[in-house]
């Protein structure tokens, strides 16, 4: 069989580095600019009429921003660590890198794929589980602390909630998890290359101080995002308690986490929720889309075009880590 020549597979590879920051820039810019919720210009009006630019604000700002990334690089170098020393640097390039290219993925598929891209083929399958165990202690304070907030705006604000069919999908779910159990057992089942009992394994296994701070990351992390909303609502003049606030943005962060969809999409999901969850508290809605749309600018947009960079100079046959 023909082989593809050195410097073609270079070609393509840069072609596909470039495409990869295009697409990405062109989804960031297509949701500011045809944002149907909210006019771009009207957004950018509202922020300057409330002062949002002032300098104590930007700088308070950017400042939960940066802490809310270097946790998150953080928390990538904790759980790497008991199998490489990875510098912040290196740590940094690799989670910015893996944001971009998850924009245009669903459920943030691209960065499980992204991040295998700097570590030898031999490793790929930890990073997978690493990364797997990242998010998902991240989704565990979400849903923890969500799953309270949406039990107290439930009893604060007499929402009727209808728990027949929650509850008969847990009863569903618990059964298929007991089948799937049963069926394990007599069938040693391989998961896209991943033994059952060696993921089992895995996590059982994987260091228990390292896993604690990544917990502790998580939650550090989602105190400063939520706190984020709530500075931002305090500037437009919302006048809303931390406790009072804090009850419907975690119900809100909750709710977009469990709806699957394209990381681009989650500006609007996380804008609609929350303008249904405040209006029970008699907020004007223009002020949670600027809101949302500000958190995401900050939050994913801008990291995702720091990310661009390191994705433009990846090398893939260059300080391949092995693990």
């Amino acid at each position: 069989m023909q082989t593809i020549p050195h410097k073609t597979k270079q070609f393509f590879f840069v072609l596909i580095k470039i495409s990869i920051v295009i697409v990405a820039f062109y989804f960031i810019y297509n949701k500011l600019i045809n944002n149907k919720e909210l006019n771009f210009s009207d957004l950018i009006n509202l922020l300057i009429k409330n002062d949002v630019f002032s300098l104590k604000n930007s700088l308070i700002i950017l400042l939960l921003t940066s802490f809310n990334w270097i946790l998150e690089i953080l928390k990538w170098q904790n759980l790497v660590k008991p199998w490489h020393a990875l510098g912040f640097k290196d740590a940094m390039k690799q989670s910015l890198s893996a944001l971009t290219i998850s924009i245009i993925t669903p459920n943030r598929i691209g960065e499980y794929g992204a991040k295998v891209l700097y570590y030898n083929k031999e490793s790929r399958k930890r990073i997978l589980l690493l990364n797997f165990l990242g998010n998902m202690s991240q989704m565990l304070i979400t849903t923890v602390f969500g799953s309270i907030g949406l039990v107290m705006f439930s009893i604060h604000y007499a929402i009727k909630i209808n728990f027949y069919k929650p509850a008969l999908f847990l009863i569903i779910g618990l059964l298929l998890i007991v089948l799937t159990r049963l069926f394990l057992k007599k069938n040693k089942l391989k998961l896209k290359g991943f033994s059952i009992e060696k993921l089992k394994q895995f996590l059982l296994n994987y260091p228990k101080k390292n896993f604690l701070l990544v917990i502790w990351f998580s939650l550090v992390r989602y105190t400063l995002f939520t706190f984020q909303f709530y500075f931002l609502l305090h500037i437009l003049d919302v006048k809303l308690s931390y406790f009072t606030a804090i009850i419907p943005i975690s119900s809100m962060y909750l709710i977009a986490s469990i709806i699957p969809t394209i990381n681009i999409f989650d500006l609007v999901i996380k804008g609609s929720v929350g303008v249904y969850l405040f209006k029970f508290l008699g907020v004007n809605p223009v002020f949670i889309l600027v809101v949302t749309t500000t958190m995401w600018l900050l939050n994913f947009a801008l990291p995702s075009v720091i990310g661009s960079y390191f994705v433009l100079n990846f090398n893939s046959e260059k300080n391949k880590i092995d693990i």
